[in-house]
């Protein structure tokens, strides 16, 4: 019976035999994490090659890789293991020797490993070998051979394809080799590789699944600090937050340019409407945004992002007054709204949802990229800021103008035009502040 079955029929019915014999239930039941882990720590059923844990910090990625390890060695009689880490100083200090290291995690004299600091290689009393590789020195995985691999971090390997590609020539030995990798998630080509692969698995954690094995408060003390950030996103909530080559914002971009104080006076302040071209659940969504202007020191100016109220699937007098509601909350003194698909009419439907501001119609003569571009490189010159965080817009930002992103950007078209009349002349130049 292999590691998988086993381990499969443990967590099934823990308390039952099962075909083990005495000496493996007794061994077993020195396993707590067995009865304890999450559903996204125990290994995935079935068939499968590489087992792929994404998880924020903290998640407890590094002691769901340690315990596939261990049991693998002392239950399902492999003999030969690979660890690879982004450095070798990793691999001891984290995956060896850390908090859930395979060391630390050890509470059987008659199975605790030794680790060979000169052969680098932790070995256990059954005889099974681990050999310890740092994803900086690809070639040093050219020649061994193994049953099964833990990788640590792999989105942090400075020769990851290379180094992944090398180990996998060598998982060669026993009836099912298979390989753990463990790794806060970020968008580089072998993350993107490996999910879609059809030998892979994939499960993923959150820093707070964790958290009755963190410090006290620090789960809610991370949140209140970095809320639902690009840096959180990625690396509390484990997300893989994709950078799209082409795209004309960066996350970086993005990120630089937030705020979390608002001004204490803006010069100006209007809501953008992108309505949409017909209404009903499957219709596109009308994109509406708030921004406004402060004068700065000199001849400067800066526009901040206020508000996302973007809906779908509502009739227009529903968007209308939405619009509306929003403008009347942040003291627009207009709306502006593109007329390309309804021309007057989007003035008369945001009159009769009670809209009491001016209205201003643009009509849009260029395509989307050249109008969003000179936004975007505002953006790039620190002149406009959000004032918190505005997850679906920002996706939309940082794929808008990569290759095959086929979604209308509606949020975008609002923030666009928002953006486009309190900053911009006719010209597309950035406008000199008043004096």
């Amino acid at each position: 019976m292999n590691y998988e079955t086993m381990w499969s029929v443990w967590y099934r019915d823990w308390s039952t035999r099962n075909g083990f014999s005495d000496a493996q239930i007794q061994k077993l039941r020195t396993l707590p994490f067995l009865i304890t882990a999450r559903p996204s720590q125990k290994p995935p059923r079935g068939s499968w090659r590489n087992w792929l844990l994404l998880g924020g910090r903290g998640a407890g990625k590094t002691r769901a890789g340690a315990e596939w390890t261990r049991f693998a060695v002392t239950h399902a009689g492999i003999g030969r293991i690979a660890l690879v880490g982004p450095t070798l100083g990793d691999v001891r200090e984290v995956m060896i020797e850390g908090p859930s290291g395979l060391k630390s995690i050890e509470t059987i004299a008659d199975w605790y490993p030794h680790y060979n600091v000169s052969r680098r290689r932790l070995s256990w009393p059954n005889g099974a070998i681990a050999q310890i590789f740092s994803a900086e020195d690809p070639d040093s995985l050219r020649g061994p051979q193994f049953e099964a691999a833990w990788c640590d971090e792999i989105a942090a390997w400075s020769y990851g394809q290379m180094v992944w590609d090398t180990l996998q020539m060598g998982l060669r030995l026993g009836r099912d080799p298979r390989c753990v990798a463990t790794t806060t998630p970020r968008p580089v080509p072998l993350i993107r590789q490996l999910i879609n692969q059809e030998q892979t698995i994939v499960t993923r954690s959150t820093t707070a699944d964790n958290r009755s094995f963190l410090s006290p408060g620090f789960v809610d003390q991370m949140q209140a600090i970095y809320g639902k950030s690009h840096l959180a996103r990625q690396e509390l909530y484990g997300e893989l937050i994709e950078q799209a080559e082409g795209a004309l914002w960066l996350r970086s971009t993005l990120e630089a340019c937030r705020r979390h104080r608002k001004p204490s006076k803006f010069e100006d302040i209007i809501v953008a409407i992108d309505p949409p071209a017909t209404s009903g659940p499957q219709a596109d969504r009308c994109g509406i945004i708030a921004a406004g202007t402060v004068d700065m020191a000199g001849f400067e100016r800066r526009c901040f992002i206020l508000a996302d109220a973007s809906v779908q699937g509502l009739r227009p007098m529903d968007w209308a007054r939405q619009a509306a509601d929003l403008a009347r909350q942040v003291g627009a003194s207009a709306i502006v709204a593109e007329s390309n698909q309804g021309g007057e009419m989007v003035r008369s439907v945001l009159v009769s949802a009670g809209c009491r501001l001016p209205v201003r119609l643009v009509r849009a003569r260029l395509g989307k990229r050249a109008r969003a571009a000179p936004v975007a490189a505002l953006y790039a010159r620190g002149d406009v800021c959000h004032l918190g965080m505005f997850e679906a817009l920002e996706d939309e930002m940082c794929r808008f103008g990569a290759e095959g992103f086929a979604q209308s950007p509606d949020r975008l078209d609002a923030l666009v035009w928002a953006v486009t009349v309190l900053m911009l002349d006719s010209q597309g130049s950035p406008r000199l502040r008043r004096v």
